[in-house]
């Protein structure tokens, strides 16, 4: 349960802070407290994302500090994680059927990477967003059914 509430709560905070960093590297005269969030932030972001602002969304003329495919990623997952707090505790083993379903998630993910790599094409931003929504729902969900 515990594992559960602090999913949702990150995941759900992590969201947030995307666009929130944006905005506030955005702004030239942001106080120093939320620059140095944003920044803390975007060094984050560095860490689990290669953050190409090609391949990134943009709000208030800056790149979010991760890619789109990362922010279907983590949008997938704080959705999810919130229908599961709504939703009485379940809680499972993490068994096959769980398997299964972040199996076929990574699908969609897979195929927009082979294609780029294949073809030196890379996707239209709305795609690979699209992409990475079913992976980070899963992951949000199996987490979800561990006790």
């Amino acid at each position: 349960m515990l594992l559960r509430r602090a999913f949702l709560v990150g995941s759900v905070l992590w969201l947030a802070a995307i666009p929130l960093a944006a905005f506030a590297a955005g702004r030239p005269s942001a106080a120093s407290a939320a620059y140095a969030c944003a920044l803390g932030v975007y060094a984050i972001g560095h860490v689990v994302c290669h953050q190409l602002p090609v391949r990134s969304f943009h709000l208030w003329n800056t790149s979010l500090p991760v890619c789109a495919r990362c922010t279907g990623i983590y949008l997938g997952a704080a959705v999810t994680a919130l229908v599961h707090a709504s939703r009485p505790s379940q809680s499972t083993r993490f068994g096959g059927q769980a398997r299964v379903v972040l199996l076929v998630a990574c699908i969609p993910t897979a195929l927009t990477l082979i294609f780029e790599w294949t073809t030196g094409i890379t996707p239209a931003n709305w795609i690979r967003a699209l992409a990475g929504l079913p992976l980070g729902a899963a992951v949000a969900w199996a987490i979800g059914m561990v006790n």
